[in-house]
């Protein structure tokens, strides 16, 4: 027979376990996200400055090659960007008719100066000249030949001239067309030195007191992105661009690594500036809401939702600022179904 000490220890058990299994049912029934999730890391990391620009010859080495004489051009062996080696034919010129008749005429004013030296000595020993007569009668035939010698330099004395590449390059500029008449100290075409090449990159006008000469600099071509050349600055303008507004800045193409890279091709550069430590996240932790950058961290096996700064984003890591520290869970993946307080399963 059950006393009433029994019947109340039996009561109490009951409700023990009916309390024990509710509390179950409770937990059972509150929602959770799985989620994966990477620790917060503290690296060195690099603020960098992006700038497009181009691949251009390095103006220090462009060669200007220019008609000496007037003629008409009457052929063309070259074109545009063509590649050219040292003796190659360039084009061929045939001189001016005025031209020529200078040379002939300046031919003839030789040979009469010669003469009248020789006229001169003979009447000296005649006693029917002077030493002066005949000093005048040398001077002029010096200039004379003084006038030829300078006209068969600029090609004045033949009829047709070749002219040839003076070096290996890449024709960058051609500013000629067959049988176009041309004067005396025409640009006929700019040859570019093929290993010599230069980026010319455009940097906004605020961003310029961060930059200067020796800054390191990494450029990829659009052409080919796989491809990373590091090289320094060399030159920072002074002044703006008027075509593009911004300020350009030159930096030279290491000879070793320009095999990949196209003359005239379109790149993006990073400019490295400052380094410093900080704490970095996968960029996938960093999520915004109302104008707010926010990662979850996990805290007692819960989501806690946590405000930062974004700082350098290098594409895969991200600088954050906030109330978190090196080490703590952050929530990479399932972070969009969360919220804050919300109890989550972490995925192996």
């Amino acid at each position: 027979m059950m006393t009433d000490s029994m019947r109340r220890i039996a009561t109490f058990c009951l409700t023990l376990a009916l309390g024990v299994a509710g509390v179950q049912s409770a937990h059972a029934d509150e929602p959770s996200v799985r989620v994966k999730t990477a620790v917060v890391a503290l690296k060195e990391v690099t603020e960098t400055l992006a700038a497009f620009g181009v691949l251009d010859p390095d103006p220090d080495q462009v060669l200007s090659l220019s008609l000496p004489h007037a003629g008409l051009i009457n052929r063309i062996w070259v074109r545009l960007g063509q590649r050219v080696k040292s003796g190659d034919r360039l084009l061929e010129v045939i001189t001016a008719p005025d031209a020529r008749m200078q040379y002939l005429q300046a031919q003839s004013a030789v040979d009469y100066a010669r003469r009248e030296l020789e006229r001169q000595k003979r009447l000296l020993g005649e006693q029917l000249s002077t030493k002066a007569q005949v000093d005048a009668a040398k001077k002029n035939l010096q200039d004379a030949m003084v006038t030829l010698k300078a006209l068969q330099q600029r090609g004045q004395g033949v009829e047709k001239e070749t002219l040839r590449a003076p070096m290996d390059g890449i024709i960058t500029r051609l500013d000629l067309s067959q049988g176009q008449r041309v004067q005396a100290d025409t640009t006929a075409m700019l040859i570019a030195a093929e290993q010599r090449l230069i980026a010319r990159l455009g940097v906004e006008p605020e961003d310029l007191a961060k930059v200067q000469a020796g800054t390191p600099v990494s450029i990829t071509s659009v052409f080919v992105p796989s491809v990373t050349i590091t090289t320094k600055i060399r030159e920072v303008h002074a002044m703006i661009n008027p075509a593009t507004h911004l300020v350009e800045v030159l930096a030279p193409i290491p000879e070793a690594q320009i095999d990949h890279l196209v003359l005239g091709s379109r790149i993006l550069s990073r400019i490295q500036l400052a380094s410093r430590r900080a704490l970095v996240v996968p960029r996938s932790a960093v999520l915004w809401g109302s104008g707010q950058a926010y990662v979850y961290i996990i805290d007692a096996g819960k989501a806690r939702r946590v405000p930062v700064k974004p700082g350098v984003d290098d594409g895969d890591l991200i600088e954050v600022s906030g109330a978190l520290k090196a080490g703590d869970a952050v929530v990479v993946s399932g972070n969009y179904e969360l919220s804050d307080g919300m109890a989550i399963r972490e995925t192996p």
